[in-house]
């Protein structure tokens, strides 16, 4: 089975027909994270496409601060540089538009072994628990984007999981998939990313609703975000949380983290 490497993921991305330019793929054997190397290559001009993995991060972060398990040898951790032709104004929803695409991906390598739903914002499940998640993160410069580092974290391989988090994560491998190429789950994660990067520029979140809407997790459960409680009522073309509360009100929450 192939070990990632800049190498065996260009040659995967041949094989999945995505001959069209070169990309800058960057492999390292340990990080701090993926996404902060992005960045700084970024912020030095690096084009959009260029990608960043590590076999192993140690300061892996998802969003809110949160840490990311990234233990060697075992995942995937992915940062591409994208730069957007959308106003500042209109980005927030990209976040779903990546984990929207994400989830269509995994559910076909997944199969019928469990059902692949996004919770608002950022996290994606199988069968209720955390599969993967998404930390998209802006360079502005006033009104207009620079750059955008899309970060992706995907359990692939990990059998034990820290205790605060046994109960709430799973991987490919506890899913019984079998053995998973990375290399080539992580040329078709690039492909998938750079594809929602192209279509939110073209349509916004529209293109993706129904995938949201087929994929939302919290739809019709219990939920609270912030001072905001009842029931969830699904997300809207914005990528704003819809809440229906006891008087059947129905709140919009554009962020937060939705407990449930």
């Amino acid at each position: 089975m192939s070990e990632l490497s800049a190498e065996a993921i260009a040659r995967a991305l041949v094989e999945l027909g995505a001959v069209e330019r070169a990309r800058r793929i960057v492999v390292a054997a340990l990080t701090g994270s993926t996404n902060e190397d992005a960045r700084r290559a970024a912020a030095q001009g690096a084009e959009a496409g260029t990608a960043f993995l590590a076999e192993e991060q140690t300061a892996g972060r998802g969003r809110g601060g949160h840490s990311w398990h990234s233990p060697a040898g075992e995942n995937i951790y992915l940062s591409l540089i994208a730069r957007p032709r959308v106003p500042a104004s209109s980005l927030a929803p990209i976040t779903l538009a990546v984990g929207a695409a994400l989830a269509e991906l995994l559910a076909s390598v997944v199969g019928d072994r469990a059902e692949i739903a996004i919770k608002w914002p950022n996290d994606l499940l199988a069968s209720g628990r955390k599969l993967a998640g998404v930390l998209v993160e802006g360079q502005l410069r006033g009104s207009a984007v620079q750059g955008l580092i899309v970060g992706v974290g995907v359990n692939v391989r990990t059998r034990d999981f820290p205790e605060d988090l046994a109960d709430r994560a799973t991987s490919l491998a506890l899913l019984g998939v079998p053995a998973v190429d990375r290399p080539q789950l992580a040329a078709r994660m690039i492909l998938a990313l750079e594809e929602a990067i192209a279509r939110f520029e073209r349509s916004r979140l529209q293109g993706f609703l129904g995938t949201l809407a087929r994929r939302d997790a919290l739809l019709g459960k219990p939920v609270v975000v912030g001072e905001v409680r009842g029931i969830a009522a699904g997300i809207d073309a914005e990528g704003r949380l819809l809440v229906r509360d006891d008087a059947g009100e129905v709140k919009v929450v554009a962020s937060g983290e939705a407990i449930g």
